[in-house]
């Protein structure tokens, strides 16, 4: 009784998160707080002097938002120059837009240029003035959203640059790295309100099944249903969100046709988008009992608390100075004391400006190798993460396993972490009606 009235008070208060048209919306001024704020610190962190990103129209530059280079007609420069106690950016547009750009009030400078200016030349300029020891542009091997600067765009610009300043050009990967994976209280406060939108909507959707009858699709439609009527958008690929699943293991997936039957664990792993920036990523797991049961068997509540207990692991394990590695090994740890089939998915990752953010991978001890890449990177205050309970177990048709991966969000503070809703604590369970016969699913 006290979930459902959670629940309902939930789905009251936190649709005005989706859309009220009397407020501005959040993004334009944290997105100045964090090119004002977070910016001129990653730089240092990341030892570069000056950061080139390149718009385009139509085929834009992924970090087009975050810079305000989201509306770019022809192409635009944006130059982000460290200086003494600061930073100054500086958009170097087309005529059609500087305008607007000036208006946004994001940069300090704002270069009308006609039509015909060679704007690679006029970045060589600015470079050449403010003479930078390390220049990051947007090429990464590892880091997709580092990777935004097309083959001619950087052949153009390698051409304008003298050659002492092409030799500085380096991947702002790691620029981007420290910059993106912090966000600012604002923003995760943000995600927070988003959060529990997300976990209450799961709630709703579960008192929708009803066994024997209910397919899995169908629990999926009625959270599309329900996105719909709150104006928030999919976290991620719409045909895999959310992704329901009563039966064996299907990875990132659709929601079959799967009819639900007693007995079954109902996995929905489910996230959101709000103000068509930050996104959310949560898995709740509710339990069918059969006709007469009020609690599941002591296996299955053995198997829930496991992955529940991997969970917190993982959690404890989230502070400031570890390595994403080390929170999947504390994990993984725990999951061979538990008695645990290997799960090939790692522990967890970054969220916020995409399901699969920015950051430290809490990743990499699964595989019988050393640690590497972004799972070696040390856990700061202000990144957020999703990351799993993990408990595996082997089905009777042979190759195929269930997974329970109790799926939470915390944020790292100065301390530790901080879950930002409540974790769930049990099993959500579902009646089945007197009668209700295990549906023949061929499996």
């Amino acid at each position: 009784m006290r979930r459902a009235l959670l629940s309902a008070l939930l789905l009251t208060a936190l649709p005005t998160l989706a859309a009220e048209p009397s407020s501005p919306p959040a993004w334009p001024r944290v997105r100045k707080a964090r090119i004002q704020k977070l910016l001129p610190e990653a730089m240092a962190r990341a030892s570069v002097d000056a950061w080139v990103v390149l718009c385009r129209e139509n085929d834009n530059e992924p970090l087009a938002a975050h810079i305000g280079c989201e509306n770019a007609g022809a192409t635009a420069a944006f130059l982000f120059l460290k200086k003494e106690g600061g930073l100054r950016s500086i958009a170097l547009s087309p005529a059609g837009e500087a305008r607007a750009l000036q208006d946004i009030a994001l940069h300090d400078e704002v270069v009308s240029l006609e039509k015909g200016t060679d704007i690679y030349e006029r970045v060589a300029a600015k470079l050449s003035e403010a003479k930078p020891k390390r220049i990051a542009v947007n090429s990464s091997r590892t880091m997709t959203v580092a990777d935004g600067l097309s083959a001619s765009q950087r052949e153009q610009l390698e051409a304008a640059l003298s050659p002492a300043l092409r030799r500085r050009l380096v991947s702002s990967e790691d620029l981007v790295f420290e910059w993106l994976s912090e966000k600012l209280p604002e923003e995760v406060e943000i995600m927070r309100q988003a959060a529990a939108l997300t976990a209450s909507l799961q709630v709703e959707a579960y008192r929708t099944v009803v066994p024997g009858k209910t397919r899995d699709s169908d629990v999926a439609r009625f959270l599309k249903k329900r996105m719909a009527e709150l104006g928030v958008e999919d976290g991620w690929a719409p045909d895999q969100n959310p992704n329901v699943n009563s039966g064996p293991d299907r990875g990132h997936s659709h929601a079959t046709d799967r009819v639900i039957q007693p007995g079954d664990f109902i996995q929905t792993d489910f996230g959101i988008k709000v103000e068509g920036m930050w996104v959310t990523d949560i898995q709740r797991f509710a339990y069918v009992l059969a006709p007469g049961e009020t609690q599941p068997p002591k296996e299955a509540l053995e198997k829930w608390e496991k992955s529940k207990k991997g969970n917190r692991v993982a959690f404890a394990a989230l502070k400031p100075g570890m390595r994403g590695y080390d929170v999947d090994k504390a994990q993984r740890n725990w999951m061979r004391e538990a008695g645990s089939e290997p799960v090939m998915w790692g522990t967890g990752h970054p969220v916020g400006y995409w399901a699969h953010d920015v950051g430290p991978a809490l990743t990499g001890a699964q595989k019988d190798k050393p640690p590497a890449g972004w799972s070696l990177k040390p856990i700061l205050p202000g990144q957020v993460f999703a990351f799993d309970g993990f408990l595996a177990w082997k089905l009777a048709t042979p190759g195929e396993t269930k997974t329970l991966s109790v799926e939470e969000m915390a944020v790292v503070t100065e301390k530790g972490a901080e879950y930002l809703i409540p974790p769930q604590e049990e099993l959500i369970l579902i009646p089945s009606p007197a009668g209700t016969q295990r549906a023949s699913t061929g499996e």
